[in-house]
């Protein structure tokens, strides 16, 4: 029978921690209650910018190990907030 643990909130080092280690987090999360941001209809966009900034944002993006498009939506979200309104 597995061990019980206490319901104590799991710090987030605690959880990273857990997770590096290679230990299951799946049971650490309500999945029940998880929901995706009502962020809307997407919109496709075409932006021009110059080759060293370009070259700067895919630096960015691999340092952090996200896609180009994620870095760029991570950082829009960052500047207009996430709300989701205007």
């Amino acid at each position: 029978m597995p061990k019980k643990t206490p319901d104590v909130p799991l710090t987030a080092k605690a959880l990273e921690e857990k997770f590096d280690n290679g230990g299951d987090t799946d049971a650490d999360f309500d999945w029940a209650a998880a929901q995706r941001p009502a962020w809307g209809k997407q919109t496709r966009i075409n932006l021009n910018v110059p080759v060293w900034m370009l070259q700067r944002l895919d630096a960015e993006a691999q340092r952090v190990g996200v896609p180009r498009q994620a870095m760029i939506k991570m950082w829009l979200a960052d500047r207009l907030g996430t709300s989701g309104g205007v």
